[in-house]
């Protein structure tokens, strides 16, 4: 939406009232929020009636028959605005203040090697691109401030509770929350969400519409965006690095926050998420250069803390220390009574073999209950036991594979997608901060994390051709798994950065703060391109320009004492214009491949 807004400057604002959207009618269910807390590990069911009902619809009609129909039997309509306003409430009604957006659907993010926190994860990466979505959202309605949205009439019931829910906590973003007032906003915004859904998936849509004044709307996303830049700040380490992923611990009426290791994802997300100033962003990447998160063999950045894990007599095993004060070990072990603990000749003490995990202990306490000389010792130390236990196997900040694998996304490796969203995030921080008295300083970051990526390397160190892009590259060994992964994507929006192409109100713009006049060429050379018609072409180049293509049309950069575009076109004739932006008709004319403009000389002051 950020590049259709600078690519075609007006159209996201025309769709923002005209119903032209449709939904996809899924048929999972989502549980009610009431099971959602007794167990987040279990929260989807398949409703087969639905499945059926859609199989049916599509045999009929075609793939429209996978779309949500009103009750009049017609495929439902909507805005860009519910579309834009439905996404932001349900992350909103998943909302845990101070800890993060609850991944309680069964589904890992970006990095599935932490698929494990699925359940009890609280998302501080998505909280920080909810913040860019906000503020993208509030700039794109202030367009339009003086009209209205509609909305759908039950949509627009959720909007208004959420709203109001937010309203009711406001004294708390002067300060920080306790458990008990993080479980009273978490339950009446999941409420809210758990209600929104069960009525749509008893009633579905009826096609009522409401309006909603886009100012009102604002206040809204104004309200929204200061509980997620609080929770944001709450997540910042004393390290100056700022959490990833926590982990959610509910007790009869508290919400507690557990803080896992640092990771390279979050340090890109809230780099990205546009809340940090050029100082801040400074020294995050200061810390993290000095972090255990840094690799000085590929001067590179690993996604998690590389750790020794406990080999297989090192685990599930406690000193008689450890388990002193607990009277229902003693007896247990007295009576050679296996059910919870063995103990070894060495005095030492093991949980048994046959409990995996938390419900298997709570198994094996219930079955002692039910024995009149254990009763009471459970009654008494359950909890102690059970926190044992967890203290023991820290199961609650298992995350996955990301804790136990060697490669992959694993322990000591560096997976080379997130450097580069590192280094995007990083441009972006640039490009915004740009007027701070940190962008030299951020700009040498940023030439510092792309020293480490590959085609910078000789192929001993990366351990593979340079410029082929990798998956990653686990601990002591060279780059694996090749193929075109995520890195490509990034690698192409920052060279085009690096490189001074931008596009802003559907016009070419060259801005060459990124540029590195180091690449210029320092001897003539020949420029061989494929144009638009097909055929091959030649153009010369001069010492101190490089070339390079947008949709096939050569675009040449050359020092000079002017900063100035000249146009060559198809039919011989040229244009010359002041500055580095092109105006839009032209910029059309490449846009749409017409062949009107044969190549752009991109003249570049020099410093």
């Amino acid at each position: 939406m950020e590049i259709s807004a600078k690519v075609h400057p007006g159209k996201l604002e025309e769709f923002l009232s005209r119903p032209i959207f449709s939904y996809a009618n899924v048929p999972y269910r989502i549980k009610p929020y009431a099971d959602l807390q007794k167990n987040p590990f279990n929260s989807i069911e398949f409703n087969w009636d639905v499945e059926r009902e859609i199989e049916t619809r599509v045999h009929e009609r075609g793939t429209d028959g996978k779309l949500v129909y009103a009750k009049d039997g017609h495929i439902f309509h909507t805005t860009l605005a519910e579309k834009l306003l439905i996404l932001l409430l349900a992350k909103l009604s998943n909302f845990v203040p101070e800890g993060g957006i609850w991944m309680n659907t069964q589904r890992p993010e970006w990095n599935d090697a932490n698929n494990a926190l699925v359940g009890k994860g609280l998302s501080v990466v998505t909280l920080s691109y909810l913040l860019r979505y906000i503020v993208f959202c509030k700039e794109l309605l202030k367009k339009e401030v003086n009209a209205s949205v509609q909305l759908s009439v039950k949509l627009h019931g959720f909007y208004s509770q959420i709203f109001e829910i937010l309203n009711q906590f406001t004294g708390m973003l002067a300060t920080s929350f306790s458990d008990e007032q993080r479980r009273n906003m978490m339950n009446a915004l999941g409420q809210a969400g758990s209600d929104y859904r069960w009525n749509y998936y008893a009633q579905g849509i009826s096609g009522e519409t409401a309006q909603l004044p886009i100012t009102e709307l604002i206040s809204f996303l104004d309200l929204a965006q200061q509980y997620v830049e609080h929770s944001l700040r709450a997540n910042k380490r004393s390290d100056n690095l700022y959490h990833a992923y926590n982990v959610l611990s509910l007790g009869d009426k508290t919400a507690s926050i557990k803080y896992l290791y640092e990771m390279l994802e979050g340090q890109a997300a809230i780099l990205s998420s546009g809340m940090l100033s050029g100082k801040e962003s400074l020294t995050l990447l200061e810390s993290l250069k000095h972090s255990q998160l840094y690799r000085a063999d590929q001067h590179s950045y690993i996604l998690y803390p590389d750790r020794k894990l406990d080999g297989f007599l090192e685990k599930n095993s406690m000193t008689s220390e450890q388990v002193s004060g607990l009277a229902l070990v003693s007896e247990l072990i007295a009576a050679n009574d296996k059910t919870l603990l063995v103990r070894d000749e060495k005095g030492n003490y093991h949980f048994s073999g046959h409990i995996r995990n938390a419900k298997d202990m709570s198994r094996s306490l219930e079955a002692l209950k039910t024995q009149p000389r254990y009763a009471d010792l459970v009654q008494a130390e359950a909890a102690k036991i059970e926190a044992l236990f967890e203290n023991i196997f820290r199961h609650a900040e298992f995350t996955g594979r990301s804790g136990t694998f060697f490669a992959y996304e694993g322990l000591g490796s560096i997976y080379w997608h997130m450097v580069s969203k590192l280094l995007l995030s990083v441009q972006e921080t640039i490009l915004r901060t740009r007027n701070e008295s940190s962008l030299m300083d951020l700009m040498n970051k940023y030439a510092d994390i792309r020293k480490g990526l590959s085609f910078n390397k000789t192929p001993d160190v990366y351990g593979a051709f340079p410029t082929d892009p990798y998956s990653h590259t686990p601990k002591g060994q060279g780059a694996r798994q090749p193929g075109m992964t995520g890195l490509v994507k990034e690698e192409i929006l920052t060279r085009q950065a690096e490189l001074g192409l931008f596009i802003d109100q559907g016009a070419l713009a060259f801005d060459f703060l990124l540029l590195n006049k180091k690449e210029f060429l320092a001897d003539p050379t020949v420029f061989t391109y494929f144009g638009i018609d097909g055929n091959q072409e030649q153009i010369d180049l001069k010492a101190g320009s490089l070339a390079y293509l947008i949709c096939q049309v050569p675009v040449i950069l050359q020092s000079s004492n002017e900063n100035c575009i000249t146009l060559y076109f198809a039919n011989g004739s040229t244009q010359r214009i002041d500055g580095h932006v092109l105006d839009a008709v032209n910029s059309r004319h490449i846009f749409q491949r017409d062949g009107a403009v044969h190549h752009l000389v991109v003249s570049v002051a020099q410093d």
